[in-house]
């Protein structure tokens, strides 16, 4: 693994940003204004001829019920829970 620091400088590191004085009030606000929407998931499985993958064309209500369209890539067949990689391109 590379980093900036050595592990030891890493572990004693403590940002100096600060939370806005506003900061619980706006996540508290933002949450009450997701639960006014539902999800309305889809989820459409895509034939991306990949024999290790499937591959699905999910879509679901963001901010505002705004939709927000990704891929979902899973080893072909899985079952049970599965470690996740969140890439967002924009």
């Amino acid at each position: 693994m590379y980093t900036d620091l050595p592990e030891a400088e890493l572990r004693a590191y403590r940002s100096g940003q600060l939370d806005p004085a506003d900061f619980d009030a706006f996540w508290a606000e933002t949450l009450a204004e997701a639960d006014q929407h539902p999800l309305n998931v889809t989820v459409t499985p895509v034939n991306a001829g990949l024999r290790t993958l499937d591959v699905f064309d999910v879509t679901f209500a963001g901010f505002a019920g705004q939709s927000i369209k990704a891929w979902l890539r899973v080893p072909a067949a899985a079952t049970g829970p599965l470690p996740a990689i969140v890439q967002f391109h924009g």
